[in-house]
């Protein structure tokens, strides 16, 4: 390719030294990071041999306007600050593992006295026992619940030291599902080790825990205590269905990942197993597309990479596939971030060889899965805009669809939703939220006219900028436009905005989602008439989730504006209780109702609080009532 003088120059003054370099467009958008053991040889690698460059690579190259570079000491530094950068930046051309998030884990705060048990997402090195990470949120609130029914701990953050013998049992201990411990009803150590049985149980150790319990229960049996004895016997049947069916690693009972992939046709999964305590508890998978088979170990190192920069807890042992790029490297970068010894192992054969391979036809299981799902859904996406053009009678198939919702309760916070919807599935990457800003009151007819006007003058304003500065149009975040709109309502909806796209000069078609008196979807109205579109067809089901989408999106934003009201109405009109205050009580308490039926004594065990702003708080809610 031809270099610009620009990046010419850059390239000239280039440090033999470690470092991450970042890769930017013409508009100064980062596209892509990497790091690099000598800058000078690797930048230069992408603009002097671009001959057996793949073709993912070449298409990056072609768009790179402009390159920085930051120098570090050594290669484990230009790792990790790669790994923050691609996370904060999330660039183009970097792997992106759609699915980011932070893993949920079982806590049990074995730290205190008496302790609790809840799901959280953050570890940290306070005492406590965790347990986890788990892939599935609502599998890990299951087993609490199931564990919070077996053992009565208590939920509260109460000092239980502090107000022993000064409170009353409450609702939770007269429905069997605390022990009341702030009476004295169970003494402290038959609570620690009714918790330590629960680390047991979160440990692997199910058939101790099973061995324990039928004792006490033949123990009821002999006292002829049936009640407690049937209590016991549930929860051993509830302690066999959770434990059913796990895998276990038996060489060693250490905490292990087992990472394996299957690579076809350019797509790419990866699972990722976790075994803990020598069992497998969990598995996470992850789709790539549009990859070429001689970068697999480079992009294998990178997934491992982001992966591990992502999650809270690091195992003893990473069970890989195949070589990836610089594993001593990454093997020294974890040790570092665990702060004990990690091992990234090959197994060649026995058992860990055979669960490797186990991941790898999961993996496989799973991609043919997926493409037979996405076959399934492009070709009822194909059928439901040919339905759709058809009623309609459009002389194409609307492929880009962009539908309105407005959303307000009795005229407050009023918002507006844009979804967007190409070959009939969601582009979450064009979606849009609208703060009503000109319109006071519940008036529907007039918050569609300015977002539909803030819409389409926007796009004219950023196209004909785009254009002054030599660059196409098309590049823009709101110059690509619609084939049909919808607007979720009816006629009056609809003439609004054919109105405003008359006034911009805009010829696209519109039309409106109607409901029946259930709020349930009914059909279209175009051209003053109502549709009817049959339920069974593929067209009423993509009909009905671009109206369901549409109004999740503005509720959601429509409750986080309210929410965000009430919580600065009620606790920033307390003197003395600013924006840090505030959301320490908030993450302490949980929400406002809780910080208002606080005591002084609760209160200024906060962070950031004392005795006056605790009085303050205290003081405020009593005398508001």
């Amino acid at each position: 390719m031809e270099v610009t003088p620009l990046i010419a120059e850059r390239l000239k003054v280039l440090p033999d030294q470690p470092g991450v370099y970042i890769m930017k467009n013409d508009s100064g958008d980062i596209i892509y990071i990497g790091k690099a053991k000598i800058l000078k040889n690797r930048v230069r690698q992408y603009f002097h041999n671009t001959k057996n460059q793949l073709p993912k690579v070449k298409s990056m190259v072609r768009h790179i306007h402009d390159f920085e570079y930051i120098i570090t000491d050594n290669e484990m530094e230009a790792l990790i600050l790669e790994c923050n950068l691609i996370k904060k930046y999330r660039p183009k051309y970097n792997i992106s593992l759609k699915d980011d998030k932070s893993y949920p884990y079982i806590k049990v705060t074995m730290n205190e006295d008496y302790p609790r048990i809840f799901v959280t997402r953050k570890v940290s090195h306070d005492g406590a026992r965790y347990f986890g990470p788990f892939a599935s949120a609502y599998a890990t609130k299951e087993t609490v619940n199931i564990l919070k029914n077996m053992f009565p701990v208590r939920t509260c953050k109460m000092d239980i030291e502090d107000r022993m013998g000064k409170v009353r049992e409450c609702l939770y201990y007269y429905i069997g599902e605390c022990s009341a411990p702030c009476t004295g009803r169970i003494s402290q150590q038959d609570y620690y080790a009714m918790c330590k049985e629960i680390c047991d149980f979160l440990s692997g150790h199910q058939d101790r825990l099973i061995t324990i319990l039928h004792k006490k229960m033949e123990h009821y049996v002999a006292n002829l205590e049936f009640e407690k004895a049937m209590e016991l016997r549930d929860q051993i049947e509830s302690i066999k269905k959770i434990s059913y069916g796990q895998k276990v690693l038996k060489t060693k009972k250490r905490d292990t990942d087992v990472i394996g992939y299957y690579f076809s046709d350019r797509d790419l999964c990866v699972q990722v197993f976790f075994v803990r305590e020598g069992k497998l508890i969990d598995r996470e998978h992850f789709f790539f597309s549009g990859l070429d088979k001689e970068n697999l170990a480079e992009t294998m190192t990178q997934f491992i990479e982001q992966f591990y920069s992502n999650v809270s807890h690091i195992p003893s042992e990473v069970l890989i596939q195949d070589e990836i790029d610089e594993k001593q490297l990454i093997q020294g970068w974890l040790t570092s971030k665990k702060g004990k010894n990690v091992k990234i192992t090959i197994p060649k054969k026995g058992e860990k060889h055979d669960f490797v391979n186990m991941v790898e036809k999961n993996a496989q299981d799973m991609l043919e899965n997926y493409r037979d799902r996405l076959k399934k859904d492009k070709q009822s996406s194909e059928e439901a805009l040919k339905e759709l053009m058809d009623y309609l009678k459009l002389s194409y198939r609307p492929y880009r669809i962009e539908a309105y919702d407005i959303s307000n309760i009795q005229g407050t916070n009023s918002v507006a939703s844009m979804i967007v919807f190409e070959n009939g599935r969601p582009k979450n990457s064009d979606y849009r939220r609208f703060k009503i800003k000109t319109v006071f009151g519940p008036n529907d007819y007039s918050s569609m006219r300015e977002v539909i006007e803030r819409r389409f003058v926007h796009s004219i304003n950023e196209a004909e900028q785009l254009k002054s500065e030599g660059i196409d149009p098309a590049e823009g975040k709101f110059t690509t436009f619609p084939d049909l709109i919808m607007v979720d309502g009816g006629r009056g909806q609809i003439n609004v905005c054919k109105q405003v796209l008359d006034e911009v000069g805009f010829d696209i078609p519109v039309c409106g989602m109607v409901k029946d008196d259930r709020h349930r979807t009914r059909g279209l109205i175009y051209n003053n008439k109502e549709i009817h579109i049959p339920m069974e067809s593929d067209a009423f089901r993509l009909i009905t989730a671009i109206q369901n989408e549409a109004h999740r999106f503005a509720i959601n934003y429509h409750r986080y504006l309210r929410q965000k009201q009430e919580v600065k109405s009620v606790l920033d009109d307390i003197s003395g209780i600013g924006k840090t205050r505030r959301n320490a009580l908030l993450k302490y308490f949980g929400s406002a109702e809780a910080v208002s039926k606080a005591n002084v004594d609760e209160l200024k065990k906060v962070p950031s609080m004392n005795v006056k702003s605790a009085e303050q708080v205290y003081n405020y809610f009593r005398d508001s009532k």
